[in-house]
């Protein structure tokens, strides 16, 4: 998503942020690394099905579906929000996991969004829900929440995990991280797990360099989460790309899917693949 101003109502949010990253560069204990691994959860059976497009299969080399959902502690039985959907990646393995025995509800875009984008991306993923019914026919969507809490009167039910990819960066360039992050964990039972991958910025990066790139620092996901009532678990790297270097002239942004430069290095950035990730899994105190 391109950068955006910050309004008179995100200042204060913005003021939170610096002080988070702040407290980042001085440095936050690490945690060891763990799995949420399940053998019976249903996930490779899931991520192996023939329904799943080529172009979405052939991302599972950067996005690591499986070794990612199970980090995450997810199986068949869970209930499960998915936050920011997009045109349905995740979606198309979650929705038939969790169809029989769990339940999925997708935060996508209002219908009625003021921007054009964010309609077109809801309008997409509704027509890619419709398309397939006898896979996407149970799937919930609600509104993604900007506030502390969801508006939608359904989502006063708690839930086992609140699943977020790529998401993070745009809410701290659109100012509304902390109050986002409050909004899951009013809707997440206590012990639940808020599943969190974002493009990593290096230790020490600053806010607004933060906001220009799409890159969030793992300092500052975890200061966030503190303050919203999670504590982090554990992380991995499951995501990682040693290869991306993070300096880019158009930011994470240059980097595929989106190769906003064009042409321009397309064949270097291809090579580099997508960007490197922080995966955390938080639990709800």
């Amino acid at each position: 998503m391109a950068d955006t101003a910050f309004t008179n109502s995100s200042r204060l949010a913005r003021r939170q942020l610096l002080a988070a990253v702040s407290l980042g560069a001085a440095g936050l204990p690490v945690l060891a690394q763990s799995s949420g691994a399940a053998p019976d959860d249903g996930l490779a059976a899931a991520v192996a099905a023939t329904h799943r497009s080529a172009a979405n299969r052939a991302r599972d080399r950067w996005r690591h579906p499986l070794e990612t959902l199970r980090f995450f502690g997810l199986n068949a039985s869970q209930s499960v929000v998915e936050i920011a959907p997009g045109a349905g990646w995740y979606t198309e393995i979650l929705a038939p996991l969790l169809r029989d025995r769990g339940r999925l509800v997708a935060a996508h875009y209002s219908q009625s969004d003021p921007s054009e984008y964010r309609r077109r991306s809801r309008a997409v993923f509704d027509a890619f829900l419709a398309a397939r019914p006898a896979l996407y026919d149970r799937v919930t969507t609600v509104t993604l929440p900007t506030g502390p809490r969801f508006v939608d009167p359904g989502m006063s039910t708690q839930v086992d995990a609140v699943l977020t990819f790529r998401n993070v960066h745009n809410w701290v360039t659109d100012g509304h991280l902390d109050d986002t992050l409050k909004a899951f964990a009013s809707v997440l039972k206590p012990g639940g797990v808020l599943g969190v991958v974002d493009h990593r910025a290096p230790a020490g990066a600053s806010l607004d360099w933060m906001i220009r790139s799409g890159y969030v620092s793992e300092a500052l996901m975890e200061d966030r989460a503190r303050a919203a009532g999670f504590r982090l678990d554990a992380r991995s790297d499951i995501n990682a790309n040693p290869n991306d270097t993070r300096y880019h002239v158009n930011g994470v942004w240059s980097l595929p899917p989106s190769f906003r430069g064009g042409a321009v290095d397309r064949e270097k950035f291809a090579a580099i693949g997508e960007s490197d990730r922080f995966t955390h899994r938080y639990v709800r105190v």
